[in-house]
């Protein structure tokens, strides 16, 4: 297996395999969710993905790990699978709006959150390339990756709904 060619997000030293073969098994995702809240108050939601369950129904769990800076999720959208994902924090820079882990088992390769000010609100970007590793997901690369797609896009679409609707709840006063 050739897998000299490597490449991932800026100081990650996370990589995308460059054999051929395996180019069915890759993917890039890009999603814009444009939120009518506060900059801060989006990014405070971001960085903490052991909420994420609260408001992204696709996240069915997060098991923190001890250090604070990785964990597991265990992801399930409309395809009739689990997939187990664990993220390691690689930045976190909140001057910048930016979030970044680098993700192994069922996906490899790294995710990213950029946040930034918009007229009336936010919009939070979501960029994300990884290598698809589960063998069942693999074998059915080609005739699923439409699918596969679709299935991302739809996730991507309630969890945006999902944030819109948690951060419209204001914190009560005290």
């Amino acid at each position: 297996m050739n897998r000299s060619s490597r490449s991932g997000p800026p100081g990650s030293g996370r990589a995308a395999r460059a054999n051929p073969g395996d180019r069915w098994t890759r993917y890039r995702f890009r999603s814009v969710w444009d939120l009518d809240a506060e900059p801060d108050r989006v990014y405070a939601a971001l960085e903490r993905p052991e909420s994420y369950p609260l408001w992204w129904p696709q996240i069915r769990a997060v098991a923190p790990a001890a250090d604070g800076s990785s964990g597991t999720a265990f992801i399930r959208s409309a395809l009739p699978y689990t997939l187990r994902v664990s993220a390691a924090e690689l930045l976190r820079d909140p001057v910048r709006g930016i979030l970044e882990v680098a993700l192994l088992g069922d996906l490899e390769g790294w995710a990213r959150w950029t946040v930034r000010p918009r007229s009336g609100g936010t919009r939070a970007l979501y960029e994300q390339e990884v290598e698809v590793r589960r063998p069942l997901m693999r074998l059915l690369a080609f005739p699923g990756r439409p699918v596969f797609r679709l299935n991302h896009t739809l996730m991507m679409r309630a969890g945006r709904r999902g944030l819109a609707a948690h951060l419209a709840v204001r914190p009560e006063a005290v």
